[in-house]
């Protein structure tokens, strides 16, 4: 299964919108908040289910949880923001939570860097903002997501 993932929008999905539509199809959006409304409208623009999980930045939004489970061709993934797990401060209460839930895969934002790591068979993948980014590069990113029986990650850059 191929999926998209997406985090830190804040208002701006245009470069990301116009990307994605240049690339085939996949079969799944994932957006990690920061705001809701863009997975929303992404869904609407693209026609993909969109799964959304919503960050500090979507406090008023009781449709939504924080955190999401979900079990694609047998792996399980959490999602998450990342605010509520310290992610800015490093990631070992990230792999404390992945290991309670047994999670094989973990997406998260909130930095607005793209981050990939594995550690003990559970593989972290922060696809960076589309919209926002920070650190050395700056550069718009976000993450394709490969499952079937392995879990292969990239992270693509949004010229």
């Amino acid at each position: 299964m191929r999926i998209f993932v997406v985090s830190d929008t804040h208002g701006n999905t245009i470069d990301f919108i116009n990307k994605v539509n240049s690339m085939k199809k996949p079969e799944l959006f994932i957006h990690l908040g920061d705001y809701v409304e863009d997975g929303e409208k992404i869904e609407k623009k693209t026609g993909v289910e969109t799964v959304i999980v919503k960050g500090n930045g979507d406090y008023f939004h009781p449709k939504y949880n924080e955190d999401e489970i979900l079990n694609i061709k047998g792996k399980t993934l959490l999602l998450t923001h990342g605010h509520n797990h310290g992610v800015r401060y490093g990631i070992d209460r990230l792999l404390y939570k992945a290991d309670e839930v047994g999670a094989d895969l973990v997406l998260f934002g909130h930095t607005h860097l793209p981050f990939f790591h594995e550690e003990d068979g559970i593989i972290l993948v922060n696809p960076g903002s589309a919209s926002m980014p920070r650190g050395f590069n700056r550069k718009k990113t976000f993450g394709i997501i490969d499952i079937d029986n392995i879990i292969s990650v990239e992270i693509v850059s949004i010229d």
